[in-house]
C-alpha cells in the first residue's frame, strides 16, 4: 500500500519498529540494574566495594584440606547419570552472585548489569567483556543460549521443570542476551536465571557432554581442578590472575591456594582424621560427635570448637514414606506410625538434648504454620475447604508427644485406635492392611550412624505389629536407588530458604513425582499442593508469600507424609587454627570455605 506522501505501508513499518526497537533501548540503558531482589529490597548500592561479612585485607595462599563421606565417579555435575565430585561449583560462574546477608538477592558477576521489561516478560542480561574462560576464551553470550538449550535437552530432567516458566532465550549480540517468560508472574525468573552456571559452548563440542566419566571440564570460575584419585580425592587450584578477583561480589574470598578433598568410608574415621589434622574441618551433625567426640583434642590449644547461632530457616528432615508403594497410600497408616517414633526419648537419651522437635517443612522461619489457620492464610485454605479434612481447621499438627521416661504406651494405644478404625487387624502381633496384606518395609540408609535411632523406631513399630527392616547401602547405590525412587522409606533432609519459590516444584509437585532424580522422594501427586506451590511461587510482596508458604505448609503437614525429625538452630563447628574466619559470619550462610583464609 502507498500513502499519499510517497511512503509504503513496509517502510513505515520498518521505520515503526526501527522507533520502538530504539525506545526500547533507551529504557533498557536507562533501567539497568547491578542487583535484583525478589521483593526489590537490596541492601548494597551499585557502587559498593564489597559484602559487609568479608574481610578485605584476608591473605591469600595456603592449602586447606577437607574431608567428604562416600564417592565419586564423574566430574560432570549436571546430568542424571553418575556420582559428581564434591567442589565442582567453584570452577563455574553464573551471571549473578547471590550475598549471604539478606534474602534471596543476587549481584552481577558474569553479568555486569540487567534489565527486566516494564511487563516482567524478560530479562535481559548484559555480559562483562573482559570476562574470559580458563583457556582465555572469552564467555560471550553465545555460550549462555548454548548452555541453557543443552540443560534442557541433555542435563538432568529436574531442569526441565525448573526452568518451566522460561519460555525462550535469544542471543541479541556478543555481549548481550534476553530469556522471555511464559509466566511473567513468577518474581524469581530473572535469579533463576542468573544462578544458572554458564558452561563454554566451544569446550563440550570436542567433548561428550553426556558422559558421566571423568573429563576435565572448563571453567571461568576462580578454581580449575589440579589433581584427582577417581572416587578418593580432588584438589582445586585457585586461579592466580582470575578475570573476576577484584569484582565486589569477589572481595575478600576466595583466599586459599588450594582446596583439597579426601574422601572416608566411615564416619568414626573421619573423625579420627580430623583430631590427627589429616584435614583441618568438619561441621558436625552428629550431636553424640558433638558431645564426646572432642574431649581430649580440645585441650590441644590450636583446636577450636565453637557453636554458632544463625537465622537460616532449616526445612525439614524427616522419615519419608515413598507413597508410590502400596503401603504408603493410606494416609491412616502413615498417621499411625509416626506415633511409633518417640523424640523426646531419642533427644534425651541419644542427643544430650541438643535438638528441637520440627513440627513445620519451614521449620526454624516465618513461613512455619503453627497454631491454627487465621487471617491470610484461612482465607486461602478456605478456597479448598470441601477438599481438606476438618483437622486442618481445628486441630494442630502434631506428630506425638512423650514424656521422654521411653514408655511411649500412650501414643501407641492411639496409633492401634487409629489402625482399627481404618480397618487394618492386628493377628498374633502382626498388622495387615484393609486387604489382608502384611505391613512391613524396609529403611534404607547411607550413614551407620542413624541405626541408633532408626532401631528404637523399629522396636515402637514392632507393638504395633509392623516388621520394619533397616538396610544400609553405600553412596553410589544409594543415589541410584533414590533417583529411581526404588525405596520404602528414606531419611529425608530438606533445606528451605527465606524465599521459597521454583524448588517447591520439585520437591512435592505431581509434575516432579515421575521425574528421575527429582527431590519429589514422596511421590506426592496432590492438586492442592500443586496449586499452592503456583501461588506461593506467584506472590508478589512477602506477605502473601508467606500466607502461601503457611497454607503450603499445613496442608503437607495434615497429609502426613513423613515423620518429622529435628533441627537445631546454630552450626557446631570444629576445626585446626590453620583456617580463620571472619569475625561476623553473614546471618544466612557460614560462607565456608569462601570468606574464610589460611592462617599464616
Amino acid at each position: 500500500m502507498w500513502f499519499s506522501n510517497g511512503i509504503t505501508h513496509k517502510t513505515l513499518l520498518f521505520i515503526l519498529i526501527f522507533f520502538l526497537n530504539i525506545e526500547e533501548s533507551f529504557s533498557q540503558n536507562n533501567n539497568k540494574m547491578h542487583a535484583i531482589s525478589v521483593f526489590g529490597d537490596i541492601k548494597y548500592d551499585k557502587n559498593f566495594e564489597q559484602f559487609d561479612y568479608v574481610n578485605s585485607n584476608a591473605p591469600k595462599g595456603g592449602k586447606i584440606k577437607l574431608a567428604e563421606r562416600g564417592t565419586y565417579d564423574s566430574l560432570n555435575q549436571f546430568l542424571l547419570k553418575g556420582l559428581p565430585a564434591i567442589g565442582l561449583d567453584y570452577i563455574y560462574e553464573s551471571l549473578l552472585k547471590e550475598s549471604y546477608d539478606e534474602p534471596l538477592t543476587a549481584y552481577g558477576l558474569l553479568a555486569e548489569s540487567l534489565y527486566i521489561s516494564e511487563d516482567k516478560s524478560s530479562v535481559t542480561f548484559f555480559l562483562r567483556n573482559n570476562a574470559k574462560w580458563h583457556d582465555n576464551t572469552p564467555i560471550t553470550a553465545e555460550d549462555v543460549v548454548w548452555t541453557f538449550n543443552n540443560l534442557l535437552e541433555n542435563g538432568h530432567p529436574y531442569f526441565k521443570s525448573y526452568y518451566s516458566d522460561i519460555s525462550n532465550v535469544e542471543f541479541i549480540d556478543m555481549y548481550t542476551v534476553k530469556f522471555y517468560f511464559s509466566n511473567k508472574f513468577n518474581r524469581e525468573l530473572p535469579i533463576i536465571i542468573g544462578q544458572m552456571k554458564i558452561l563454554p559452548k566451544h569446550f563440550w563440542k570436542n567433548n561428550n557432554f553426556t558422559s558421566s566419566g571423568l573429563t576435565i571440564p572448563l571453567g571461568s570460575g576462580p578454581y580449575k581442578i589440579d589433581s584427582f584419585v577417581p572416587g578418593k580425592s580432588i584438589t582445586y587450584k585457585r586461579i592466580n590472575d582470575h578475570w573476576g578477583q577484584n569484582l565486589p561480589v569477589y572481595v575478600g574470598q576466595n583466599n586459599f591456594d588450594y582446596i583439597q578433598y579426601d574422601y572416608y568410608r566411615d564416619n568414626n574415621v573421619m573423625i579420627e582424621a580430623l583430631k590427627s589434622k589429616e584435614y583441618y574441618f568438619r561441621h558436625e551433625n552428629i550431636s553424640k560427635e558433638w558431645a564426646t567426640s572432642y574431649n581430649e583434642v580440645i585441650k590441644n590449644k590450636n583446636f577450636i570448637k565453637e557453636e554458632i547461632s544463625h537465622e537460616l530457616p532449616q526445612g525439614m528432615q524427616a522419615f519419608v514414606y515413598n507413597t508410590r508403594k502400596n503401603i504408603f497410600k493410606n494416609i491412616i497408616l502413615r498417621k499411625a506410625l509416626s506415633l511409633a517414633f518417640d523424640f523426646e526419648w531419642t533427644n534425651k537419651t541419644l542427643f544430650y538434648g541438643q535438638y528441637f522437635r520440627t513440627k513445620s517443612y519451614f521449620s526454624n522461619s516465618d513461613l512455619a504454620s503453627s497454631g491454627l489457620p487465621e487471617e491470610n492464610e484461612l482465607q486461602i485454605l478456605n478456597k479448598f475447604q470441601n477438599q481438606l479434612s476438618p483437622e486442618i481447621y481445628n486441630k494442630q499438627y502434631n506428630p506425638g508427644e512423650t514424656d521422654g521416661s521411653g514408655n511411649n504406651r500412650k501414643n501407641l494405644r492411639t496409633a492401634l485406635k487409629i489402625l482399627k478404625e481404618g480397618n487394618y487387624k492386628l493377628v498374633e502381633n502382626v498388622l495387615f492392611d484393609p486387604d489382608g496384606n502384611e505391613v512391613k518395609f524396609e529403611i534404607l540408609l547411607l550413614n551407620p550412624a542413624f541405626e541408633r535411632i532408626v532401631a528404637p523406631f523399629i522396636k515402637n513399630l514392632a507393638k504395633l505389629g509392623v516388621k520394619a527392616s533397616i538396610r544400609i547401602v553405600d553412596t553410589a547405590q544409594y543415589k541410584n536407588r533414590l533417583d529411581n525412587f526404588e525405596f520404602d522409606m528414606v531419611v529425608m533432609a530438606r533445606g528451605q530458604s527465606l524465599t521459597p519459590g521454583n524448588e517447591q516444584k520439585n520437591f512435592w509437585s505431581s509434575e516432579s513425582a515421575d521425574i528421575p532424580g527429582s527431590l519429589n522422594w514422596i511421590g506426592i501427586k496432590n492438586p492442592i499442593v500443586d496449586e499452592l506451590i503456583n501461588l506461593l511461587i506467584n506472590a508478589q510482596d512477602r506477605k502473601t508469600l508467606k500466607a502461601y508458604a503457611k497454607a503450603l505448609d499445613r496442608v503437607l503437614l495434615n497429609q502426613h507424609y513423613v515423620i518429622p525429625h529435628w533441627h537445631i538452630k546454630l552450626w557446631r563447628l570444629a576445626y585446626w587454627n590453620d583456617i580463620k574466619r571472619p569475625k561476623n559470619l553473614p546471618k544466612y550462610n557460614l560462607g565456608f570455605p569462601e570468606i574464610w583464609w589460611y592462617n599464616n
